[in-house]
């Protein structure tokens, strides 16, 4: 991020909840009570679709570290209205993974449902996660770095691709299927590292060998 992007992603903090007094000055503060979130505007939802859209179109081209400045610009909004609606970059790849997310739960739903053998249902599991986090360069690091990251944006999308992975682990692991001991959450970021070594290389890597690495470590034989 520039330092005229750093700057700018300080603008529009949340505000915060704020304590109420009570009608004696020795009374007990009481909390005012949570507000739903109001609906956007129409206005101000059109423009941060227009920056989501845009922003799909720009990563895929060059990455999740190109330039929040050009998203804005190519959307047609002011860079003040890009960082009211996501005031960091994580803010912004967050909104994106929302998608992801819900592919991701379908596909290990859909691979449980299969009922092929562990090996070949791990194997086509791990590739379609690896396809999903890959799809914008730059993202599987990121996605990496908020796993074990409460104050991430990105942390509950990320658990929500956590607990589709726990799902098809735990089925083969009730299956008998898996070797003793197997943790979801370490076989989660050994695929997810694979998704970041094929993202960051310049070669075109196949990631079915690494893939393979990981599944025979992990079934039962």
């Amino acid at each position: 991020m520039t330092s005229s992007e750093t700057g700018r992603a300080m603008l529009d903090p949340s505000p915060g909840t704020i304590g109420v007094q009570g009608d004696s000055a020795g009374g007990p503060r009481q909390q005012s009570p949570e507000k739903s979130p109001r609906p956007m505007r129409a206005d101000a939802k059109r423009n941060y679709d227009k920056i989501l859209a845009t922003a799909r179109i720009v990563f895929t081209e060059r990455g999740t570290d190109s330039s929040l400045d050009e998203i804005a610009k190519r959307a047609g909004v002011g860079p003040g209205t890009l960082y009211r609606h996501f005031p960091t970059r994580e803010a912004l790849v967050d909104a994106l993974m929302q998608d992801w997310t819900d592919r991701v739960a379908a596909d290990a739903d859909a691979a449980i449902a299969t009922g092929l053998p562990a090996r070949e249902m791990l194997l086509g599991w791990f590739e379609h996660f690896i396809g999903h986090i890959t799809l914008h360069r730059g993202a599987a690091s990121k996605i990496c770095a908020a796993m074990d990251d409460p104050a991430s944006p990105m942390y509950r999308k990320c658990r929500v691709m956590g607990d589709a992975n726990r799902r098809v682990i735990d089925h083969l692991d009730q299956a008998g299927d898996l070797r003793p001991g197997v943790d979801a959450a370490n076989v989660m970021r050994l695929v997810s590292g694979v998704a970041s070594v094929a993202d960051t290389s310049h070669a075109e890597l196949d990631v079915r060998p690494m893939l393979e690495v990981v599944v025979d470590g992990i079934v039962h034989t």
